[in-house]
């Protein structure tokens, strides 16, 4: 019997319209037919996130996602994803306000990256998750990666492009040349393969943008959550 996916979405919608498609899709391949995933979303207001974000008023930001959460649990979700990288920031706070357990974005990366046989990678995602500990640092201590983040220069260039092109569904291609610069300097510096640490890098950079593998963690996650939901 397939699971009920729980969805915590809006962070942006542009990223999770793309869940919702692979989900849907990955059931179809898995199952046939008629078959789509079974799943809940609770979408929240990006803007309201993002101004917590820019102010870094995480607590606030904790709260809004622990009762996301509690929402999908109480609408009868079997597990929970947090359909963006940056808000994986609270998902230890969260995974203790629930009974129902959260796939963490970063662990399904991390096992994608491994079947790969790489140790060695770039991330690109906002500057909290390229700059921050709970995402490098779950990478590096749970999974035993070694984690390369761009320049400084170079995180403010992604960043920027991620809140004021990706998120408003903007898609230009100065942009995925400069990302393709940018991937390039961390191949350069030994990534055997770099992470697109946000949900909606995906939608701008391609493979052929990358001398090395392209983790995409919007379609890993969402593959996962597929796995998990057949299990």
């Amino acid at each position: 019997m397939m699971k009920t996916i729980g969805i915590i979405g809006g962070m942006s919608w542009e990223s999770s319209l793309v869940y919702y498609r692979i989900l849907n899709e990955t059931v179809k391949e898995r199952l046939g037919g008629l078959h789509s995933a079974q799943c809940l979303m609770y979408s929240v207001d990006f803007a309201e996130i993002e101004v917590l974000q820019k102010e870094e008023r995480w607590d606030e930001a904790t709260q809004v996602m622990i009762a996301a959460g509690q929402r999908l649990e109480a609408g009868g979700a079997d597990f929970i994803v947090i359909a963006t990288n940056t808000m994986h920031r609270m998902a230890d706070e969260m995974q203790a306000a629930l009974r129902i357990p959260i796939l963490h974005i970063a662990d399904a990366t991390a096992q994608a990256i491994q079947a790969q046989g790489l140790e060695r990678v770039g991330l690109l995602g906002t500057r909290y998750t390229m700059e921050q500990d709970f995402y490098r640092g779950r990478l590096e201590k749970m999974h035993g990666l070694q984690v390369l983040i761009p320049e400084s220069l170079d995180r403010q260039i992604v960043h920027r492009t991620i809140y004021a092109e990706l998120v408003l569904g903007q898609i230009i291609p100065a942009s995925r040349a400069l990302f393709s610069q940018i991937i390039t300097e961390l191949v350069s510096r030994g990534a055997q393969g770099v992470i697109l640490g946000c949900t909606e890098i995906g939608l701008l950079v391609r493979p052929e943008d990358s001398p090395v593998p392209l983790f995409d963690t919007t379609e890993i996650h969402a593959r996962a959550a597929v796995d998990l939901a057949l299990e």
